[in-house]
């Protein structure tokens, strides 16, 4: 049983796709804590041929509230957000395809940010074609007032985890002797090169999955989902 498990994201890039590609089960996280300045409400997307922001507003909340605990802001303009889309990539190969998708996924009508997230890549994974099973954190039965490695473990093993992939940014947080000791390999996913072409603008990489789809046919997203490295943790 291979276990991958991450925050939830705002249309990620190409990466965290691979990851949950690699996977038998995945476990996003909805009782972790909302970051700032993080990619749980940003991404980037290509606007006039330079790597541009893209947000989802929060309502004002506490630092101490989990991602669960968050709202989106009643001042989402879900339109101006789709035009802004629409001006990006009206030119794209494959911009009527996937606006329909974010139209679809804009429109979610629940103000929860952990359903809004959860929800967005629920349906980006079924439109990718990307079967594996996904599963809130809070519904698995561990101490969740465990931090760091020891939650991850917690999560792992209560899953039936054989193997865990992470993301090749962990690869200093984590330890394969803990994790061997507790009967579970440690692996990480390190994305190799993606190069496609973007109007006739110079390459710019991992931005959100929105600029892959938009410029990109399934066959190619296909094999770009497996296009990565497996490397052995430390």
């Amino acid at each position: 049983m291979r276990v991958a498990i991450m925050q939830p994201y705002f249309f990620p890039y190409i990466g965290y796709f691979q990851l949950i590609k690699s996977a038998d089960i995945f476990v996003i996280y909805d009782n972790i804590k909302y970051t700032k300045k993080g990619w749980i409400n940003r991404n980037r997307i290509l606007q006039n041929g330079v790597d541009t922001l893209i947000s989802l507003p929060i309502k004002n909340g506490s630092d101490s509230l989990h991602v669960y605990e968050r709202e989106v802001s009643a001042d989402f303009d879900k339109k101006k957000f789709l035009n802004r889309i629409k001006g990006a990539y009206a030119r794209a190969p494959h911009f009527s395809s996937t606006y329909a998708l974010l139209e679809q996924i804009i429109s979610y009508n629940d103000v929860n940010l952990f359903d809004f997230l959860n929800n967005s890549v629920t349906k980006l994974c079924a439109y990718l074609e990307i079967d594996t099973k996904i599963v809130k954190s809070s519904s698995i039965k561990i101490d969740h007032n465990l931090r760091s490695q020891d939650k991850v473990l917690a999560l792992c093993s209560a899953v039936g985890a054989k193997i865990h992939i992470n993301a090749i940014g962990g690869m200093e947080l984590y330890s394969k002797e803990v994790f061997t000791s507790n009967n579970i390999e440690l692996k990480f996913i390190k994305s190799n090169s993606i190069n496609y072409k973007q109007f006739d603008h110079e390459f710019c990489p991992w931005l959100s999955i929105i600029d892959v789809m938009m410029f990109n046919d399934m066959e190619f997203i296909k094999a770009s989902l497996i296009n990565y490295e497996l490397i052995e943790g430390i």
